[in-house]
């Protein structure tokens, strides 16, 4: 049985802190690597990239509005529907459609301005939230020698 903190959870509330401007309309699992998004903040949020401009890579944490899950149909399924990939289930892949649809990127910094933030990479279509934003370190976000299964990469061939 899992224990769960004493609290409310559905009390739990995020607010977005901006949102996706990009030319990407529909989802897709293609050339990511090539689209250059912007992130517009919220007013109140101006001043908080100030010092993001010293880094080259940013973490997104973005809210993927588009998404719906149904445990009957995600929680184990082929990554991207596909065939030539194993049943495993949602925890061991990145897929949109989880349980909370909560999205995570490392992307490359193009332009830092005063309000908004360019970045190339974020696999996120117009108009997705923006949660957070957190600087990319390597001490925190690089595994020197990380194991995954042979189908990810066959996966990921083309999408960034």
């Amino acid at each position: 049985m899992c224990n769960l903190p004493r609290m409310d959870l559905a009390a739990i509330q995020l607010r977005p802190i901006g949102a996706v401007v990009c030319p990407v309309q529909r989802p897709t699992d293609e050339n990511w690597g090539a689209v250059v998004s912007r992130i517009d903040l919220a007013p109140e949020y101006a001043g908080g990239l100030d010092g993001l401009a010293d880094f080259s890579h940013v973490l997104v944490v973005t809210f993927l509005h588009g998404a719906e899950y149904r445990a009957e149909r995600h929680l184990r399924r082929r990554p991207r529907g596909l065939a030539s990939m194993p049943e495993v289930g949602i925890f061991a892949q990145r897929a949109k459609d989880r349980p909370n649809p909560i999205g995570l990127t490392a992307v490359e910094i193009v332009e830092v301005g005063a309000t908004h933030l360019e970045v190339r990479g974020l696999d996120a279509i117009d108009g997705t939230p923006v949660l957070d934003l957190k600087p990319y370190y390597a001490q925190y976000d690089r595994v020197a020698e990380p194991r995954m299964p042979e189908w990810v990469n066959r996966l990921m061939a083309g999408y960034f």
